[in-house]
């Protein structure tokens, strides 16, 4: 396969037409994505389009982040905005509540003293009837006070909640700012590696390796909001050579059970190595590296994944692949991605009886090529049927998920492959 070609096909597949995966094998099906299994590389056309939507897509969550930012700086400070409104007017009453206990105490204050300053019964009587008369007024200027007050407090906490909600739609926003980045820089390598492709020498491949496996254990079928799971990729070179460097790549994608909203931004996947024990955010279409790998051997990444406590309930899937490149410039990979399937359910559900996520993973004892013929339910009777949620769209759009992958491997891939030849 030439992986520069490679990275044609999968992005335009993931940024024009990612629903392409599902004509060929329905989501979730026996067919997983392949290199070689997909559409014939497009067009210089078809891709100058597909950066051109890209930059649109980018253009729009930049717009969006700076108006949100503007809306909670600006709009939401003015006087007649709502929250800030009911600010204004419950100050301006807790102000003038105050203002009338102070003149009433004063004036209890003031009988007081007229009282303590008579000398006839008389001045006496009537020193006292002003003096209960101004307590009275006193205690009911308290109580409208102290209600003033919190109706005053109660303003302010939801002003600054509604800021706090704002705030949060923009850290949102920031993130989506940044996944649009990524995909328009995919479509603008996809772009590039095209041209360049066309210049190739015949020869100049890389080359599937089916025995380069990448196996996922100990990711369970439930994620619950707000928890942290924890689990190993292996990555095991199944031939009779050393492979000089190996990328691992990974990622999850999901979708939640209402409006088959996008769930990615809820999910953190991070990563670390025996060798080296620091936690690192797995980007999209950023691969790294494991060292060199001898034959028949395998090494373990140890996965996070972290889901927000607010994460809706809905369905994902992680994604796994692996590919290498040789001191002498030869390079190749799996040819296939691994997939495994989970439930994301909301903070505090009980997740009941918990087992490992079920993927079609590849062997790993350097007999079979990854990605085995096992068959996967479809239809009724599907892994999506059974927990409850819609076998149809949210397949789609995991799918969907699963060719942008798709496209941001191979890109990784042809850019390291360059690498190693200007080496």
């Amino acid at each position: 396969m030439k992986i520069r070609r490679v990275l044609a096909t999968a992005v335009a597949a993931a940024v024009t037409t990612p629903v392409v995966l599902l004509s060929a094998a329905p989501a979730f099906a026996d067919e997983r994505p392949s290199v070689r299994t997909r559409q014939a590389a497009p067009t210089i056309e078809e891709l100058e389009r597909a950066v051109d939507l890209a930059q649109k897509e980018y253009d729009a969550a930049v717009l969006a982040v700076k108006d949100a930012i503007a809306f909670f700086e600006e709009d939401m400070e003015e006087d007649t905005y709502p929250t800030r409104a009911a600010v204004i007017e419950t100050q301006k009453a807790a102000e003038a509540a105050a203002k009338a206990k102070t003149e009433a105490d004063q004036a209890v204050a003031d009988a007081r003293a007229a009282l303590d300053a008579a000398t006839t019964d008389e001045e006496k009587a009537t020193a006292q009837t002003v003096l209960d008369e101004a307590e009275k007024v006193a205690l009911e200027a308290a109580e409208v006070k102290e209600a003033a007050d919190t109706e005053a407090a109660e303003a302010q906490t939801a002003h600054d909640d509604a800021r706090v909600a704002q705030s949060r739609k923009i850290g949102v926003l920031r993130k989506a700012q940044d996944e649009a980045e990524e995909r328009l820089d995919a479509a603008n390598k996809a772009l590039a590696d095209a041209l360049a492709g066309e210049d190739e020498e015949p020869g100049d491949e890389c080359v599937p390796e089916p025995r380069l496996t990448t196996v996922v254990r100990g990711l369970p079928d439930k994620v619950v909001g707000g928890t942290t799971e924890t689990f190993t990729l292996r990555v095991t070179n199944g031939t009779t050579r050393t492979m000089d460097e190996v990328y691992p790549y990974t990622a999850v994608h999901a979708f939640g059970d209402k409006h088959f909203k996008e769930l990615d931004s809820y999910l953190d996947l991070e990563w670390s190595t025996a060798a080296d024990h620091k936690w690192r955010d797995v980007g999209l279409g950023k691969g790294f590296s494991v060292g060199a790998l001898k034959a028949r051997t395998s090494v373990d990444v140890k996965l996070r994944l972290k889901a927000d406590a607010d994460v809706p309930a809905g369905q994902g899937m992680a994604l796994v692949t692996a590919d290498y490149i040789n001191e002498d410039g030869s390079c190749g990979g799996s040819p296939d991605f691994e997939q495994y399937e989970f439930r994301i359910l909301a903070k505090g559900s009980d997740p009941g009886k918990v087992k490992d996520a079920e993927g079609k993973p590849g062997r790993t004892d350097n007999t079979t090529p990854q990605g085995g013929t096992s068959p996967t339910p479809t239809g009724g009777t599907g892994t999506l049927a059974a927990t409850g949620t819609s076998d149809v769209v949210p397949q789609a759009a995991l799918a969907g998920g699963a060719a942008l992958v798709l496209g941001i491997g191979a890109m990784a891939a042809a850019r390291r492959r360059a690498a190693g030849a200007d080496a």
